[in-house]
């Protein structure tokens, strides 16, 4: 996944198989991954009663009454485990859009660079992990432009952008990538961020500079400790991330301005319009009666909020 001048002065990031399930409601886990191809034929109606948008989602999803989701769950407060639990601001808004799609939404972890891979095999009908919407990752193409896979459709609903935590005190005194020529930098695999280090390291040495010492982690977790550890002068995450990380201690801190402000997405594979207006409607209810923004202001998100819910938003 790659992903993150931003669009909100104080707006938010981006991040196979699959390693535990965990449904959002609880409740038993669903065995099987057959396809689910847009189906809008006959068949009994599981969800029918219970939500006015329940219709609008494929037959196969409406006869199983679950949303098979793929996250990597270690990417505080979005989403993260808690006990047996995979919690966060992600889980929270999909189990609102749940009650009025009349459906659970079962969470799945896995390793983020590898959850779109698992999605087009079947394994999961959609991605809510953080992850960026850009337009490499909807036409299926590899951060040099080429193409690496089937292209993806998202329903965006944050907006967040990359930030450079340190140590306490910034010790090193960064502000910016410009700065990192030649050290040592910790972010997550697959990512925005991975992304902009990866670009700014191609810079120093055009300028004749030092390359940044990129390291490159499955999950933020591990980046923070090799920063905490002083292997590295800094972590390049999402706003989100890194501000939870900053608040939640005395180890770290956020410098610098936001980077490559952009919007989050939910992923659905190219044959899955049905699911995606489905999304995007229920999606667009719980804005309308408050559910969104309180879950926003429970995890401390609010300046990520959207206006309007887009499909395919990302550049």
């Amino acid at each position: 996944m790659t992903v993150r001048t931003a669009r909100r002065s104080a707006a938010f990031r981006s991040r196979a198989s699959a390693v535990g399930v965990v449904a959002v409601t609880g409740a038993l886990l669903l065995a099987g991954c057959g396809d689910q191809t847009d189906d809008s034929g006959g068949g009994s109606d599981s969800g029918g009663g219970k939500s006015s948008l329940n219709a609008e989602l494929p037959q196969k999803i409406r006869d199983a009454g679950v949303i098979k989701v793929g996250t990597d769950a270690a990417y505080k407060p979005m989403e993260y485990k808690e006990g047996g639990d995979i919690v966060g601001l992600d889980p929270d808004l999909a189990d609102a859009m749940g009650k009025e799609l009349g459906v659970r939404f079962e969470f799945s972890n896995g390793t983020f660079d590898g959850l779109i891979t698992s999605m087009q095999t079947g394994r999961f009908d959609m991605i809510m992990s953080s992850m960026t919407d850009t337009k490499d990752r909807q036409e299926g193409l590899d951060d040099k432009g080429k193409k690496a896979g089937k292209g993806v459709d998202f329903v965006d609903y944050l907006t967040a952008g990359s930030s450079i935590l340190v140590k306490k005190g910034n010790p090193e005194k960064i502000d910016s990538v410009g700065q990192m020529c030649g050290k040592k930098v910790a972010t997550q695999r697959g990512t925005t961020s991975h992304e902009i280090l990866k670009k700014q390291t191609a810079q120093c040495a055009k300028d004749g500079k030092k390359k940044i010492g990129i390291e490159a982690y499955d999950n933020d977790d591990e980046a923070r400790v090799r920063l905490k550890a002083g292997g590295v002068v800094a972590d390049i995450s999402d706003f989100p991330v890194a501000a939870h990380a900053a608040k939640s201690g005395s180890d770290f801190e956020v410098v610098g301005d936001q980077m490559e402000s952009a919007p989050y997405g939910i992923a659905v594979r190219k044959d899955q319009k049905k699911l995606r207006n489905a999304l995007k409607s229920a999606l667009e209810k719980i804005k309308e009666d408050g559910a969104y923004d309180k879950a926003l202001e429970k995890w401390g998100v609010q300046d990520g909020a959207i206006d309007t819910v887009k499909i395919n938003g990302g550049s």
